[in-house]
């Protein structure tokens, strides 16, 4: 059985130049996959006719499905509704719904509604309108000769709503294809190539339709299962089955068997344990705490950071000594130690982690190599601290030292080395 091919064309200058980061056409690719449909390529094109249509032309040569995001606003570098309009020879109509909708979008937030937003208003009478609960833009469902193109706003949260609402029901309706399921092993701790050597056997042994992915990261490699078939529920048993072979040959290293984030990881254990966590973060300035309340209902155990970038700050609100931190350093294991356990007292939490580091040339880079960091974590009993070098730039390090610092925090709750 062959599956559906698909492509996603995102348009817009700004994502061209680097000014905005592409991150639709990677979330529209994993809801594609899941539904058995094979995307064949992503393509970016600037706010220009001739491009956009020289793309369209392009991928619809080769696929069933286009996606098209971007360039639905109501402003004239907006060209993607009336470009389509006349690619498909339609004409250009006010639809009745989405004008009630934007009326009331306008009245409830008090803003006058102006001719320009009139226009958000028109759609090609040649589509299926495509409704947008979340915005002012409708997406755009077409049909040309069995293939189908779906024209949706760039704003993500925009998209990610037509998207999961009113297109994914149709393609799933109207292109059946084999399944696609994916499941995970998350190691932590261990190499890529040590992982790899340890589950030679049984990759060797996986049957042609399962394949195995190594997505090695900051401190942690993700073993991802995919098989392919035509029975979902025989699909599943057999990822399962060797899923828990993966996990079992590496029972040490692995801290999960879904495909999650750490801080999601450490939100369920902490949950699950009715423990709470609290952070002294001096050169991430609150980058951790931001990761870890990303995860739904971190209020329940996480307490809080203390953002103590300056020396003064250790000293006045965490109280870490002054000489520690003249004789020592601020960026050293005594004074990274004495933030946790101070963390530990100040937030009223049952663990804490604290990080002090030099991400670029400043501080006490005249005294240290850029990139150390220290990490301590605390319980009320005791404190590990450990020291990293990272090699990149401010924002790279910064990123690594969130990565590691989560995963020392995983470690340590569950007396890891």
């Amino acid at each position: 059985m062959s599956n559906t091919a698909a492509a996603i064309i995102t348009i817009g200058d700004e994502l061209l130049i680097g000014q905005v980061t592409d991150t639709n056409s990677g979330w529209i690719a994993q809801r594609l996959n899941e539904l058995g449909i094979d995307v064949l390529r992503r393509v970016a094109v600037g706010d220009e006719k001739d491009a956009i249509i020289t793309a369209l032309d392009g991928e619809l040569s080769n696929a069933e499905i286009v996606i098209i995001t971007g360039g639905l606003g109501p402003t004239a570098d907006d060209i993607t509704k009336p470009l389509l309009n006349e690619y498909f020879g339609g004409k250009l109509v006010v639809n009745e719904a989405v004008l009630a909708h934007l009326k009331e979008l306008f009245s409830r937030r008090n803003r006058p509604f102006l001719e320009r937003n009139m226009k958000q208003a028109e759609v090609p009478d040649v589509c299926t309108v495509l409704f947008n609960k979340m915005g002012t833009a409708p997406g755009m469902w077409f049909e040309r000769d069995g293939k189908v193109i779906v024209s949706l706003p760039g704003v993500p949260f925009e998209m990610m709503h037509i998207m999961q609402v009113e297109v994914l029901p149709r393609l799933k309706q109207r292109f059946a294809g084999e399944y696609i399921v994916h499941r995970s092993v998350i190691t932590a701790g261990e190499g890529e190539s040590f992982i790899a050597e340890r589950i030679s056997d049984i990759e060797a042994g996986l049957p042609a339709h399962i394949r195995l992915a190594y997505l090695p990261g900051a401190g942690v490699v993700r073993l991802r299962l995919t098989g392919r078939g035509g029975d979902e529920s025989t699909l599943v048993k057999d990822l399962e089955h060797y899923q828990r072979e993966f996990a079992a040959r590496l029972a040490n290293v692995v801290i999960a068997t879904e495909d999650i984030p750490l801080e999601q990881i450490l939100g369920r254990w902490f949950t699950a344990s009715n423990a709470t966590l609290g952070f002294a973060e001096s050169c991430t300035g609150g980058y951790v705490a931001h990761h870890i309340t990303q995860v739904k209902g971190s209020s329940e155990y996480f307490k809080g950071s203390i953002v103590c970038y300056s020396n003064e700050i250790k000293e006045k609100i965490l109280g870490v000594k002054k000489e520690t931190i003249e004789q020592y350093g601020a960026v050293s294991e005594e004074t990274v130690t004495e933030m946790a356990k101070a963390a530990i007292h100040v937030l009223d939490v049952d663990y804490s982690y604290a990080v002090t580091g030099i991400m670029s040339e400043g501080g006490e880079s005249d005294r240290l190599e850029i990139g150390t960091v220290w990490m301590a974590v605390a319980d009320k009993e005791h404190a590990v601290a450990k020291k990293f070098w990272f090699p990149y730039d401010r924002v790279r390090n910064k990123e690594m030292a969130v990565s590691m610092g989560m995963l020392m925090i995983w470690k340590f709750i569950n007396r890891q080395p």
